[in-house]
């Protein structure tokens, strides 16, 4: 009996960490390198900043949108779900939750900065 309880308590853990970790189908990810290419040229793309108002008034990328993350539920129609929505916050973490929550919301093409703000080539100027 304890075998079973321990290989269902082992899958659940190995489900958790396999949600976790695996990115979601058609969420691309960009370093900060890459997102400085992506602002030279960014047509009609939406730019959103998932931190805090206060962390976003500290610093922030020109001509990004402010929705925190826990308001992206109730401000997503601010979004169009046919434009490509690229993502950021301070470390990837907020933002890789954001990515996952638009694509459920039904947008098509999700775009998220790894690393976010905090990134090491953020930090040596690209952005």
């Amino acid at each position: 009996m304890g075998t079973i309880f321990n290989l269902i308590i082992l899958g659940f853990i190995v489900w958790f960490l396999y949600q976790r970790f695996v990115p979601v189908k058609g969420i691309k990810n960009i370093n900060a390198a890459e997102l400085k290419a992506v602002l030279k040229n960014r047509g009609n793309k939406q730019l959103i900043d998932v931190r805090t108002p206060n962390e976003y008034r500290g610093n922030h990328i020109k001509d990004f949108k402010n929705i925190p993350l826990n308001e992206l539920g109730k401000r997503a129609q601010e979004l169009s779900k046919d434009k490509e929505v690229i993502v950021i916050c301070q470390s990837g973490m907020r933002s890789s939750n954001a990515s996952k929550a638009l694509k459920k919301l039904g947008f098509k093409e999700v775009t998220n900065v790894k690393g976010g703000m905090s990134s090491s080539a953020n930090k040596r100027g690209f952005l």
